[in-house]
């Protein structure tokens, strides 16, 4: 053996090893008791960062089940990953002095797809490097045909079932990437925004949006606020920069009497406040901002002006006209932005398709509270129930081209006005105005203006006969068939996998997924299934810079786990981002302790050469170290049961190493990784290597080398699951047969 342990040299060669003899797959024990974890779908086309580098939790958990003698599977995939997929393609066009708006839908579909197609790839061979025994076999991709039909077939089932609806209500809107998101796409960011006393004919107001006024159609107060009873069912006139305008004034419970005067201006097309507001006393809604972020005809010689643009302009001659009694500038307030782009969000009133989330959530909820899912850390159970109890109905339309197309058509001959179908926001189209009511017939029974398939374009339409069928232009929400995946995957992998593997035994992901993946799983599984997706959600943290911000490549600080790989070495990277850090917590990455893995790891290789070195010989003719093996005696049990004669301290260390085997055990179950990680560092080095290796020294023989053999066997395959390849390396230089994670769990 080489004195220095060199992870380039044996890395690449052992994880091809495994993946030619199958090791990865879980018919390497058909008949074990079935585990199975469904890896969270990275990027198909994007790179490897420290999220990816923490699903090496879920390998030990893998690797430990496949040691145990259970059929495991680690069921790999990749996410098309819609709207990041089309920013990032969007960016590229624009260096190119392109927009996406020069390109049919189909065309620039294609082109979206040669870009992942080309760039496909890379984070599978990523994943290879850090180990992970992900079974290659039963690979999926988001997009694959097959997936698109079970989406298809889900969507259809929620639409016949009334779980899926069209309405036309307010979105959260992007005008820079160009399309409506859910409510989880929305960062809620603190801002210090002026805030702005206008002057409504005899009353005054407080708004932060002085550019929406000319959407603005009531006033509301608080039914019980004593200072405008008189005004309250009242239609009041007020002046205005583009003349002077009526203008309703309501009592509605939603105003706070502290905020600002107490009075607030409704406007239902750019406020989800307002807009329920709107509801309940049957306002006009007027849409004044269009989709691409610039006041419309109704701003009148303000039209054309981007919003900002326009509210300077507006409080300009509002302050010239004396309609501003004052503006607070130390307001702080919480504004919406894009997740991606990190714009301002705009609500904009859009038709769209809805998920009606309260049946759903109901049996989702029911399922945690009753332990059928059991998450880890513990705490994040209320997390869970109050986003749940919260949840709103789910937007899942997204006016993207990279994605899953809804298969949705409307006869163009039913509607002689144009195809709500093909009416795509062409950022001109930006003018709606019509009364806000629980009858609006912009809100009436949109499950008969569309038919709803399978994926096939149907023949004609049910009620006119006509073939003139266009279909919706607008996508998915990713997340709608990611909320699908654990399903999805086993029904389109093997025959039975689903059958054998469903439910699957965790999920296991980052805790910022809760909302918008983790809770999407159950209900839809759930629904779908009749069945709970998983039997545990484990969540772990985030991996920070060392200085504990969060890695960012605008702020420069990004770390490539891929490098640190090639300094330290798969293990050691593994290794120092489970030790020391309790389940869920966030960690920042410690170039310490990536030090103390990679010394970890040359002690192990030391301590294996030293055996080696003092490994008698058989006692044979021509016997030599090399050729004729002392058996390993791999049962502890077996040991105690005075198999041979063994030394009073050598009894003392079975009996220790026995106690770990069931704390780790214990340990790994109950998904304390941390503790695990530590243990076996400090008894490893420390008692081991420090104490019962130097006495073992002083008096070696056939017999203790037995038992210091067997022993230091015993702790390679406890520490396996953590630092695969050294184990893996080491339990072959001192005989180890086959593969050291086959069958192998110490009992």
């Amino acid at each position: 053996m080489d004195k220095i342990y060199n992870h380039r040299d044996v890395e690449e060669k052992i994880y091809r090893d495994w993946e030619e003899k199958g090791y990865f797959k879980p018919e390497i024990h058909p008949d074990g008791k079935p585990y199975c974890i469904v890896l969270p779908p990275p990027n198909a086309n994007g790179a490897l960062h420290f999220g990816h580098a923490m699903f090496a939790v879920e390998d030990v958990l893998i690797r430990y089940h496949r040691m145990l003698g259970e059929s495991a599977l680690w069921l790999p995939g990749t996410d098309h990953a819609g709207t990041e997929t089309q920013f990032v393609f969007e960016k590229k066009l624009k260096e190119q002095g392109k927009s996406r708006f020069d390109f049919d839908q189909e065309t620039l579909y294609k082109m979206i797809s040669e870009y992942v197609e080309e760039n496909k790839g890379g984070i599978e061979n990523q994943l290879r490097k850090l180990g992970f025994s992900l079974d290659w076999s039963r690979q999926k991709y988001t997009l694959d045909p097959d997936i698109v039909l079970l989406v298809y077939k889900t969507f259809k089932k929620m639409h016949e079932d009334g779980l899926v609806y069209r309405d036309y209500r307010l979105v959260n809107y992007c005008t820079f990437d160009g399309t409506g998101y859910s409510d989880l796409e929305v960062v809620h960011e603190e801002r210090r925004s002026p805030l702005y006393y206008i002057k409504y004919g005899p009353l005054v107001l407080a708004t932060t949006r002085p550019e929406t006024k000319f959407g603005d159609t009531g006033i509301a107060v608080h039914p019980k606020d004593p200072r405008y009873q008189q005004y309250i069912g009242k239609v009041i006139e007020v002046e205005t920069v583009l003349g002077m305008a009526s203008i309703q004034v309501v009592g509605d419970e939603m105003v706070d009497p502290e905020f600002g005067t107490g009075v607030v201006k409704v406007t239902p097309a750019h406020d989800f406040n307002d807009y329920e507001t709107g509801k309940r006393h049957n306002l006009p809604l007027k849409q004044v901002i269009g989709f691409d972020g610039k006041m419309n005809e109704h701003a009148g010689k303000f039209a054309g002006l981007y919003i900002k643009q326009a509210r300077a302009a507006i409080v300009e001659e509002m302050q010239a006209k004396g309609l501003i009694e004052k503006i607070d500038t130390e307001y702080v307030n919480r504004v919406g932005l894009c997740y991606k782009c990190r714009n301002v969000l705009e609500p904009l009133p859009l038709e769209q398709w809805f998920v009606k989330v309260g049946p759903l959530k109901e049996k989702a909820l029911e399922a945690v509270k009753k332990s059928e899912i059991k998450i880890t850390p513990k705490n994040f159970e209320n997390h869970y129930g109050q986003w749940m109890d919260n949840l709103r109905d789910w937007n899942i339309s997204r006016q993207i081209v990279w994605g899953i197309r809804i298969p949705a058509w409307q006869c163009v001959s039913c509607h002689p006005g144009g195809s709500k179908a093909t009416d795509r926001i062409s950022h001109k189209d930006s003018i709606a105005e019509f009364t806000v009511s629980s009858s609006n017939p912009l809100q009436n029974d949109k499950k008969s203006d569309w038919i709803v398939t399978e994926g096939e374009k149907p023949d004609k339409c049910p009620r006119c006969e006509s073939t003139n069928l266009e279909q919706d232009t607008d996508t998915f929400d990713t997340w709608f068939s990611s909320g699908q995946w654990p399903y999805l995957t086993l029904m389109t992998t093997k025959s039975g996998d689903f059958e054998k593997f469903y439910p699957t035994a965790v999920m296991e992901t980052g805790y910022d997924l809760l909302r918008s993946w983790v809770s999407r799983m159950i209900m839809l599984g759930m629904y779908i299934t009749g069945e709970v997706p998983f039997k545990d959600v484990l969540f772990h943290g985030l991996v920070n810079d060392p200085y504990g911000k969060k890695m960012s490549k605008s702020k420069g600080n990004v770390v490539n786990p891929l490098e640190l790989v090639e300094q330290y070495g798969a293990d050691a990277v593994r290794f120092a981002l489970v030790y020391g850090n309790a389940t869920g917590n966030d960690q920042s990455l410690s170039y310490p302790k990536l030090d103390a893995s990679r010394k970890f790891a040359n002690k192990l290789w030391n301590m294996t050469r030293f055996i080696e070195m003092k490994r008698p010989t058989s006692g044979h003719p021509g016997g030599s170290e090399t050729t004729d093996r002392i058996p390993q005696i791999d049962s502890i049990a077996t040991l105690q049961n005075d198999t041979i004669s063994m030394h009073e301290n050598d009894k003392a260390m079975v009996e220790k190493v026995q106690a770990l085997v069931t704390e780790v055990t214990k340990n790994i179950d109950s998904y304390q990784f941390n503790f695990a990680s530590e243990k076996l560092y400090e008894f490893i080095w420390h008692e081991f290597a420090d104490k019962y290796i130097e006495d073992v020294k002083n008096r070696i023989d056939e017999n203790s080398f037995m038992v210091l053999n067997s022993l230091f066997v015993t702790l390679l395959k406890l520490l396996h699951p953590f630092m695969p390849f050294i184990t893996e390396e080491m339990y072959g230089k001192l005989g180890g047969e086959d593969s050291i994670m086959i069958s192998s769990w110490p009992k």
